[in-house]
């Protein structure tokens, strides 16, 4: 029953993260512009009404994904949140008023099915939660140093489509390291109870970092084209999730002549984003 749970909550996430998506875009394209990380940025969002409904949405995807993440394996629940860029797309095509044309919908299919098929043939399985602090002492530090590296770039880029870029991979890796913090400390609250939850040093991490996470994708949405930063923030969350679901969890992912399904799952899913990234498919605004 967990097994199939997870999956939807997974999949809620993702759409309502997507809605979260799409409002701050909406709100960063009226608030003042700036060449820099501006601290003053969140101030003028949260006079903007649009925003608060997008954070709306943020919240409600996290407590989705934490029902997710309690009830499945992170190579499972985190690929799924790829499905959010075609989310985004179609909500956009709403918000904005331009319907997704049709040279849209066979990247969006593309997506969607490379990505269902690389999830079955990798079927995730296993994993521990016990993890040694030597483990996630290094998995902190290479996250945390990639997030500077890409940061340290972005900010001496003009804005557009690099910059987003940039910004974008730095919050996709954010969030993934968000993801795998939060895994541990809903399993702490699913074993122990709430003493345990708010006694993990892992809770207090993975709040920190959600927020600056949250500051990295407002940046990128503020630094150039939703079509520059979104693909760059989906596959860039996926692929850092895998890496951590397998190398700090232990989950398992299936070999030999699988790999070739995999690989062509994700060729599928690469071609679809490229696409939606190299066609004007979404309004110039976005």
């Amino acid at each position: 029953m967990l097994t199939v749970l997870s999956p939807i909550f997974a999949l809620l996430a993702a759409a309502t993260n997507a809605l979260g998506t799409v409002m701050q875009r909406r709100a960063a394209t009226v608030v003042p512009q700036s060449s820099g990380l501006r601290i003053g940025l969140m101030w003028d969002l949260l006079r903007t009404p649009v925003w608060l409904l997008g954070i709306g949405g943020v919240a409600l995807s996290a407590m989705f994904q934490g029902a997710a993440l309690a009830t499945g394996a992170l190579a499972v629940v985190q690929p799924l949140f790829m499905l959010e860029l075609p989310f985004v797309l179609l909500l956009a095509s709403v918000v904005f008023g331009h319907p997704l044309p049709r040279a849209g919908w066979l990247p969006v299919g593309s997506i969607g099915g490379g990505l269902c098929l690389a999830l079955f043939a990798a079927a995730p399985t296993g994993g521990t939660l016990g993890i040694p602090a030597a483990r996630w002492t290094a998995v902190l530090t290479c996250c945390l140093l990639a997030v500077a590296v890409l940061c340290s770039v972005a900010v001496r880029l003009p804005n557009g489509p690099a910059r987003a870029a940039c910004m974008g991979l730095a919050a996709a890796v954010s969030y993934s390291l968000t993801a795998a913090l939060m895994k541990s400390s809903t399993a702490a609250l699913g074993r122990q109870g709430m003493g345990a939850f708010f006694t993990a040093w892992q809770t207090y991490a993975f709040a920190a970092l959600g927020v600056c996470a949250l500051f990295l994708l407002e940046n990128a949405m503020q630094s150039g084209p939703l079509v520059a930063s979104q693909p760059a923030l989906t596959l860039g969350d996926t692929l850092v999730s895998l890496a951590l679901g397998v190398t700090l969890y232990g989950e398992r992912l299936r070999g030999g002549w699988w790999l070739t399904l995999q690989v062509f799952g994700l060729a599928l899913v690469a071609y679809g984003v490229t696409r939606l990234s190299r066609q004007h498919l979404v309004p110039a605004g976005m």
